[in-house]
């Protein structure tokens, strides 16, 4: 069965996730002897479910998220922080402030095509090397609804949808504006639109059953490395 679960380690396809992000950290331990990641829209849960496959010892995990998460700061691991912030603008940090800025599943939620560039034109200010995920507009389930085709219907049968039922992670609305509202909450992207805000990045594609399934934008640049001291990455990503 496809577990879809946002933090379990069973979810196979993120345990690929962080194992190619594992080698990233990896790389720059190797060369500065520590690494300070960005997750922009990440959790402290997120980073206790994977403690055991990474190296964070000699990592810093600062999580940006527009939610409080003051409650839960990491718990037994004191190198993860959580702060307040907009994503898509964080003027508080300096360009190439961080190692690696890492986000899983967040791009699709931040709005307008507007705020998407300003996501992608942050996360390749903020660090030599990036790895942003986010699921493919062409995959037939839509993974925050988990309902088939949903995504690709007209807004007024989406909202529709909405209005009669619980639809995955979004309860049944009450009215139109909580059915606009969960409608909106996610904007799938193709791998042409990844492409486009990543350009320096490779683009790896994750399948399922022959579909594309997500894309992760990868660029693996570890400061003072000369060239052939990174390994290079993988274009896709089977299941």
């Amino acid at each position: 069965m496809l577990n879809i679960s946002p933090t379990s380690s069973g979810n196979r396809f993120r345990r690929r996730r962080i194992e190619q992000l594992g080698r990233m950290i990896d790389d720059v331990v190797r060369m500065k002897g520590t690494c300070r990641i960005i997750d922009l829209g990440g959790t402290a849960e997120f980073w206790q479910t994977w403690q055991y496959q990474l190296d964070l010892a000699h990592t810093s995990v600062e999580c940006i998220n527009v939610a409080d998460q003051s409650e839960n700061q990491g718990g037994h691991l004191p190198g993860v922080k959580t702060t307040i912030g907009d994503a898509c603008s964080l003027p508080m940090f300096e360009d190439n402030a961080f190692d690696i800025v890492f986000s899983n599943s967040v791009i699709e939620h931040v709005g307008s095509w507007a705020r998407k560039r300003a996501f992608a034109a942050e996360v390749r200010r903020l660090a030599p090397s990036y790895a942003i995920q986010t699921p493919s507009f062409s995959f037939p389930i839509e993974p925050h609804a988990r309902l088939p085709f949903i995504h690709w219907l007209p807004n007024p049968m989406r909202y529709r949808t909405h209005l009669m039922m619980r639809t995955g992670f979004y309860p049944k609305a009450a009215n139109l504006d909580e059915a606009m509202g969960a409608l909106e909450d996610a904007s799938l992207l193709d791998r042409r639109q990844m492409q486009h805000l990543f350009p320096d990045a490779s683009i790896c594609t994750e399948t399922f059953l022959g579909f594309a399934k997500s894309f992760t934008a990868i660029r693996h640049t570890v400061a003072g490395a000369q060239a052939g001291d990174t390994p290079g990455v993988a274009s896709k990503v089977s299941a």
